[in-house]
C-alpha cells in the first residue's frame, strides 16, 4: 500500500499559477503510473495528467499546454503546476497511483478555487 498526501491547493485569481503536490509514503517507482485527477461538484472525476514510469506525459485537452506534470523519484513525489487558470479549473484534485494490476491508491484530495 502507499499514502498519497495532496498540498498546494487554495484560492486564486483567474489568470493565476498554482503548484500541486503529491507526496508519497513510498517508492513510487512500483507504480506504472501517477496521475492528477479533478471532480467539480456534480460532475464525475476527469483525469487532468499522467506520468508515467518512464517519463512519458498525457494531458487533458482543457489543460494542454497551461498544466505540466512532473516526477521527482527521488523525494517520491508528483507536482502538477497549473499556471493560466480558469474558472472552469475549479474542482477537488486528486493524485493518484495506479500499479499496472490491481487497485488504484489515491490521495484525500485538495482544493482549487479559481475566481474570474
Amino acid at each position: 500500500q502507499v499514502q498519497l498526501v495532496e498540498s498546494g491547493g487554495g484560492l486564486v485569481e483567474a489568470g493565476g499559477s498554482l503548484r500541486l503536490s503529491c507526496a508519497a509514503s513510498g517508492s513510487i517507482l512500483r507504480f506504472s503510473r501517477m496521475g492528477w485527477y479533478r471532480q467539480a461538484p456534480g460532475k464525475q472525476r476527469e483525469v487532468v495528467a499522467t506520468i508515467n514510469w518512464s517519463g512519458v506525459r498525457d494531458y487533458a485537452g482543457s489543460v494542454k499546454d497551461r498544466f505540466t506534470i512532473s516526477r521527482d523519484n527521488a523525494k517520491n513525489t508528483v507536482y502538477l503546476q497549473m499556471n493560466s487558470l480558469k474558472p472552469e479549473d475549479t474542482a477537488g484534485y486528486y493524485c493518484s497511483a495506479e500499479p499496472t494490476y490491481g487497485e488504484i491508491y489515491w490521495g484525500q484530495g485538495t482544493q482549487v478555487t479559481v475566481s474570474s
